[in-house]
């Protein structure tokens, strides 16, 4: 069984870009490699078209993964590896995820123009953009401070205005702002935080790692009707952080 997880797939063009990256401007190499990561993104969720129950990722997902420069979310002497597929360190026990793990929970999520996004766990704000590029708005929530701030900022420069932060405890969701069209959580939690179902609207989804630090986790798919009814569905295997609660 395969997890995917914090080693998983480094990309085999990335080295071939780096070898010639001394010719090349940084911005244009950047974007060599962000091409290169999402053609591999595509190609593993064809391979994993049976867990997904689709072969392919939406146009608006692959264009959002085309145009968010993932090398400003992460630390500086992590640049030279922002286009590998793969999660990478952020500080303070935190990761940025896999790009395909973000390409399948955002398409998952199956996001309309005008839909409202809760993310829980900013991180450094990749996910959060990614998000902004295909909905209206998007409230983010982390509950490590520096990153909290670090991520408003980078947010505040790079031009996302469609992006509400806060620092808190994520398991009890942004009850002043639901409910909301979609939900993210990226990071792994025992169990599904009532609070976050709670604030889901009739006819919304919620994509969700579930299990323990130590066992097999599960990304699940939550869908709630139009009467309220919940279901969820087991999409792959994974390996998130924990879900970090308040004291």
């Amino acid at each position: 069984m395969r997890v995917y997880s914090n080693t998983c797939l480094i990309s085999f063009f990335f080295g071939l870009t780096f070898l010639t990256s001394f010719n090349v401007p940084a911005s244009e190499n950047f974007e060599k490699q962000r091409s290169e990561m999402v053609s591999e993104i595509e190609q593993e969720v064809f391979v994993t078209a049976s867990f997904l129950q689709k072969a392919a990722l939406d146009k608006r997902v692959v264009d959002a993964l085309l145009k968010v420069p993932r090398h400003e979310f992460v630390p500086t002497d992590q640049r030279p590896h922002a286009y590998e597929n793969r999660p990478l360190p952020i500080g303070y026990g935190q990761t940025i995820s896999q790009p395909y793990i973000v390409a399948i929970m955002t398409d998952l999520l199956k996001l309309e123009p005008a839909h409202r996004v809760l993310e829980i766990g900013t991180g450094s704000g990749y996910q959060g953009a990614i998000l902004a590029e295909l909905v209206s708005e998007v409230y983010t929530i982390e509950i490590i401070g520096a990153l909290a701030e670090q991520a408003k900022e980078r947010f505040k420069r790079l031009g996302y205005e469609k992006i509400k932060t806060h620092f808190g405890d994520g398991y009890y969701g942004w009850g002043s702002f639901a409910p909301f069209d979609a939900i993210v959580v990226t990071a792994a939690a025992d169990h599904v935080p009532p609070p976050l179902i709670q604030q889901l609207k009739p006819g919304g989804r919620m994509i969700i790692p579930v299990g323990g630090k130590f066992t097999v986790q599960q990304l699940v798919l939550i869908e709630k009707d139009q009467k309220n009814k919940v279901t969820l569905r087991q999409i792959l295997p994974v390996q998130f952080v924990p879900l970090t609660r308040g004291r």
